[in-house]
């Protein structure tokens, strides 16, 4: 019986083909790998054919699915190589981890225990390396085939492990207590050649010594006897190379996972080939990369590994060659080639055997019949909804979405009418946990979204977010559900008697209501609900708009503008008639903030309701010099706000508001300034350069052509300035 421990580094490149180089020389009778033994029973899958790296294992709790870990592996992984070669060989494989039915169970315990220190970091130190990942690139992941590398790395860990240079934490001790009994296990199977591969801190705690040592054994017994266990299981995802940079079960993550995948299918011309690919990318995106630059960058890195003392350049200098003679400095092209190579993009794939949730397995079938595949790198999905084909998608996206889902992102268009979707796709591998999650609610999309939007009903307090809710379900073409939220609005509105609650539910309601005719769903029964709405707004908004100071106001304002547009779009006339009233009961109150008073005179005059002579005598009326200097601005502000194109073809109301800004005094004008700046600014461009043409005109057009003598205001004047210079005006007369 022998025991050969293989100490690695996870995902490292260099440690994979070392590893396949000892097992090839061992050929052991059984191996046992770093791993959760929850997951035993789908090793086999990793011989599938259609199962392509990266992959990633998912451990969850069942009652608990949040309680999830994920072992994932690429093509590079030390395990995976591990285990690839024991399938192959016909070669029991076995994880030996301590099973997560006991992990979960000591985080529900002690989930504050302290992350323990990087050991290879203090290695890295010791050997006068800044980090650990160059470090170890430069002791193991660059070399070919040597196997005596384990033997140092297994040194170099007992030192540090018994040197007590690092804290030993408690689940530390209990994962090295279970993987020496599985070993034992092996032992007492009759087992000859047994490797054992696991990360290199453990190393030094799983060697012969410590296995066959029976005060050791007892010792372990103890420490694992009456640990409490929760039930668990265990499925394959596909993983992505953006994901191994997280952390995950095995630990900390790798900053350059397409570095070493790049490593692992090149043992020879490293750096020409890795250049060239960084090339073949530039030009991809228009980029210049001659031959003759690369030639540069590759003799570059290879002097500045030489004046370090390296054999060959690691992806430090490939990195600064080229940033200096390929990207000139520039940080643009460094981060396309950190994300697309340095970290890469690609995306593992999974047999359609592994283990599936049945909310899960509806959405595979779902995939593949509307033809949108789950991809790590984002996607553009363009929808046109009266498609039967696109429809469906949008259902399956919204319904996605309001599970809690986020596999895409509804993006906001313009131009395309109300048929037109744009989505932005991105699969993540969390999004199955949070699928897997919400597997209580039903076996299918449909069902389970259905049942989720109902319960999220009665838990609603707040009309706008019910509202929203009614958006989403018929986006998502759940009818059963629409029906339980239409009770459930109706009751809301009858209890809500703030009028800035009911005017923020009705843009989603009108939206709501245009889904009729584009989706094909019926929106009928929501059309009550607004009736009802629109009445009790147009009653009530009059009353509201009074007293208010500029905080209150402002976001008063912001609802009026939404519900008018929310109006316009709905387009019922006995709308816009209880509407319009209201807002004219606006402009003509005196206590009504000035803000809203200018907006509603806006609205007006948009609609058609007010005249244009009607506006200018409102004008007149807010501009007043009687009033408060601050509410004049205010009802400039609202009647202007995000459009000064009304001044540009009505002269005479921009004449108004030029005598009113000339006749302002100092003190008023340096006050004012800030607040009527503010309102043209929201202009575009074009509009305010118009307007300041016109003013200019006008101020010549005053001073070529003075206005004419009114001699009866002048007359009306003479007694009072007879007065001032003793003069009696009727006697002298």
């Amino acid at each position: 019986m022998s025991i050969h421990v293989f100490g690695i580094r996870h995902h490292g490149s260099g440690s994979a083909r070392s590893l396949l180089h000892a097992l090839w020389e061992l050929d052991p009778d059984v191996i046992l790998v770093e791993g959760p033994p929850d997951a035993q029973q789908i090793v086999q899958m990793a011989a599938d054919p259609q199962m392509q790296p990266p992959v990633a294992m998912l451990v969850y709790a069942v009652d608990e699915p949040q309680k999830a870990a994920y072992y994932p592996f690429a093509t590079f992984s030390p395990e995976w190589q591990a285990i690839r070669f024991g399938l192959a060989k016909s070669v029991p494989v076995r994880f030996m981890d301590m099973p997560l039915t006991m992990q979960f169970a000591l985080e529900e315990q002690a989930p504050t225990e302290v992350i323990r220190t990087d050991p290879l970091g203090e290695l890295a130190k010791a050997a006068g390396y800044e980090d650990s990942e160059r470090w170890w690139e430069h002791l193991v992941e660059q070399r070919q085939n040597s196997s005596e590398v384990f033997a140092a790395i297994l040194d170099a860990m007992a030192a540090l492990r018994e040197g007590e240079q690092l804290p030993e934490r408690h689940i530390d001790l209990l994962r090295d207590a279970h993987m020496r009994q599985t070993i034992r296990k092996a032992v007492k199977d009759g087992f000859g050649r047994i490797a054992v591969v696991c990360g290199a801190w453990h190393a030094p705690a799983l060697i012969e010594m410590h296995v066959i040592d029976k005060q050791r054994s007892k010792q372990d017994d103890a420490l694992l006897k009456g640990l409490k266990v929760i039930k668990t299981d265990a499925t394959w995802l596909p993983w992505t190379h953006g994901r191994l940079t997280f952390a995950s079960g095995y630990g900390a993550g790798i900053w350059s996972p397409g570095w070493y995948q790049h490593l692992w299918e090149n043992a020879t011309d490293v750096s020409v080939k890795w250049l060239t690919k960084v090339a073949h990318l530039m030009r991809e995106k228009d980029l210049d990369a001659s031959p003759a630059q690369v030639i540069d960058t590759v003799r570059l890195a290879d002097a500045l590994a030489a004046m370090r003392g390296r054999s060959m350049p690691d992806l430090a200098e490939l990195n600064e060659a080229t940033r200096s003679a390929l990207c000139f400095g520039s940080d643009e092209p460094m981060k396309l080639i950190h994300d697309k190579l340095i970290v890469g993009e690609m995306m593992g794939d999974v047999p359609d055997t592994a283990p599936m949730v049945p909310l899960q397995r509806d959405l595979t079938q779902e995939q593949k019949r509307l033809r949108i595949k789950p991809e790590a790198a984002e996607v553009t999905l363009d929808l046109d909804l009266r498609q039967d084909m696109h429809l469906q998608r949008s259902y399956l996206l919204h319904r996605l979405n309001l599970l809690g889902v986020a596999w895409g992102i509804k993006e906001k268009t313009r131009g395309k009418g109300t048929f037109h979707e744009l989505w932005t796709l991105r699969w993540t591998p969390e999004l199955t946990i949070q699928l897997i999650e919400k597997g209580v609610w039903g076996n299918t999309i449909y069902d389970a979204t259905t049942a989720y939007a109902r319960h999220r009903v009665d838990a609603i307090t707040e009309l706008p977010e019910l509202t929203a809710l009614m958006d989403h379900a018929l986006q998502a073409d759940l009818p059963h559900a629409v029906e339980s939220l239409v009770k459930r609005l109706q009751e809301l509105a009858a209890l809500t008697g703030d009028v800035s609650l009911l005017m923020s539910s009705l843009p989603s309601l009108a939206d709501v209501l245009t889904y009729g005719n584009v989706r094909q769903t019926d929106a009928s029964m929501v059309g009550a609900v607004v009736d009802g709405l629109v009445t009790r707004v147009c009653i009530s908004l009059p009353m509201a708009c009074t007293g208010l100071d500029d905080a209150a106001a402002a976001p008063l304002f912001e609802l009026t503008v939404k519900f008018n547009a929310a109006l316009r779009l709905l387009r019922n006339p006995d709308h816009l008639a209880l509407w319009w009233d209201a807002l004219r009961r606006i402009v003509e109150s005196p206590t009504a903030h000035g803000l809203l008073k200018g907006r509603a005179c806006r609205i007006l005059l948009d609609a058609g309701d007010l005249t244009q002579p009607e506006v200018a005598t409102q004008m007149r009326l807010a501009l007043s010099l009687a009033d408060e200097p601050t509410q004049i601005a205010a009802w400039l502000q609202g009647f202007l706000q995000a459009s000064g194109f009304i001044l540009i073809h009505d002269h005479a109301l921009l004449a108004i508001i030029d005598a009113w800004v000339t006749a302002l005094a100092e003190a008023d004008f340096v006050a004012l300034l800030p607040l009527i700046r503010r309102t043209f600014s929201t202009f575009p461009s074009g509009e305010r350069k118009q307007i300041g043409q016109l003013i200019k005109g006008h101020q010549h057009q005053r001073d070529d052509q003075p206005e004419p003598l009114d001699l009866a205001r002048a007359e009306a004047m003479l007694p009072i300035f007879g007065q001032l210079i003793g003069v009696d005006y009727d006697n002298a007369q």
